[in-house]
């Protein structure tokens, strides 16, 4: 049940091509997002859409995999993890971050 505990599953497209980071020790990161859809009806039986933003975050393998191969638009599946951070702007002023760590990666589509 461990592998449970914090597991996210997402299938969308991406919002943009994946930015990619080389640390100074060779090691890669990629940020990027991807917009997942949801459709339902409301009372008045109007179909009504929502799109939902996540952004994730890849190291090493992964990230090298989404540097070839995905870009803005391609459909996606990922497995990963919720993880939270905070940050302090020049300004003094504290933000939060929410992102997925990405640990799989699946490309869908053409």
């Amino acid at each position: 049940m461990n592998t449970l505990r914090n597991k996210v599953q997402l299938i969308g497209n991406l919002g943009n091509d994946p930015e990619i980071i080389t640390l100074e020790d060779g090691k890669k990161l990629a940020k990027f997002s991807i917009a997942t859809n949801e459709t339902y009806k409301n009372a008045q039986g109007e179909k009504i859409e929502n799109v939902f933003w996540h952004n994730l975050v890849a190291w090493n393998k992964v990230a090298e995999l989404a540097e070839k191969y995905l870009v803005k638009g391609k459909e996606i599946a990922i497995e990963g993890k919720l993880t939270n951070r905070s940050y302090e702007t020049k300004e003094g002023e504290k933000r939060y971050v929410t992102e997925v760590v990405v640990n799989d990666l699946l490309m869908l589509g053409k």
